[in-house]
């Protein structure tokens, strides 16, 4: 049986923690396999994908930008991918083609989503999959800040949640219960986050949490102007660690040993 090999696919993809979770998990379970980085350019993902039964891979997760088009170039869709319309994790299948899954809705819902008072920053394949787990919540309302207001209404109406579509210099509203951030904004490589939305961060109420889905750097600007303000932070291991056990079942058949994820935040500097 050859060398079980799996990897992440992103443009830029060297920020990625996934190499670092799924080896450890190889590790604990003395299991023989393989993860590795594959940076691609957004042009070339059908043709990376495609290759990947070739190359003998049993999969990839997906990163950014491609978790839209990887589910496009997927034959077979599963059910998790084709709630959120995109997906994270692509599969080779037994007779070589390829299958989309989404598992970034377990891990948003790791961060314990409130009903009441979401708010959520993005439009693209993460902030679908936090729409995802908000109507699995049963989320009254949720308000998007995004660039694109038209993009905005057509995701909430998407996914046929009720809320509100607003701009980056606006400012929050006063019912926030949890701001999340479902953007690459913050990361490594990506815009920083813009200063009002930093600046309203400090206007939240006491109850208020901030939930960032970036973990490169893991401690960004956003958590930081949260935690000055005393509120809750989750940070973006929550969610990595929660996917990637999903993704590592997946790929390598086995149960990831999640009772080590002390240890595992702890090697990722968390």
């Amino acid at each position: 049986m050859s060398l079980p090999v799996a990897g992440v696919v992103g443009w830029p993809v060297a920020h990625s923690k996934s190499p670092l979770i799924h080896r450890f998990w190889l590790r604990c379970l003395s299991l023989d396999g393989e993860y590795v980085r594959l940076p691609v350019k957004p042009e070339a993902l059908p043709a990376a994908l495609a290759g990947l039964p070739v190359l003998g891979f049993r999969g990839v997760n997906v990163t950014v930008p491609h978790k839209e088009a990887a589910l496009r170039a997927c034959g077979h869709v599963d059910a998790s991918a084709a709630a959120v319309g995109a997906a994270n994790i692509v599969c080779v299948r037994e007779d070589g083609t390829l299958s989309a899954h989404n598992s970034d809705v377990q891990g948003v819902l790791a961060a314990g989503l409130p009903k009441d008072g979401l708010v959520v920053i993005g439009a693209g394949g993460a902030a679908r999959a936090a729409l995802t787990a908000a109507s699995l919540v049963g989320a009254k309302s949720v308000t998007l800040v995004v660039r694109d207001a038209a993009k905005g209404r057509a995701l909430l109406a998407a996914f046929r949640l009720v809320g509100d579509v607003i701009g980056f210099e606006e400012g929050l509203p006063a019912a926030t219960a949890m701001l999340v951030n479902a953007g690459p904004l913050g990361m490594v490589g990506q815009p920083a986050m813009p200063l009002p939305l930093l600046v309203a961060v400090e206007g939240l109420r006491a109850d208020a949490s901030v939930f960032d889905m970036v973990y490169a750097p893991l401690e960004t600007d956003l958590l930081g102007a949260a935690r000055r303000r005393g509120l809750r932070v989750v940070d973006g291991l929550t969610m990595l660690i929660a996917q990637a056990a999903a993704a590592f079942r997946l790929f390598y058949g086995v149960e990831a040993p999640r009772e080590r994820d002390a240890e595992l935040r702890g090697l990722l500097g968390g």
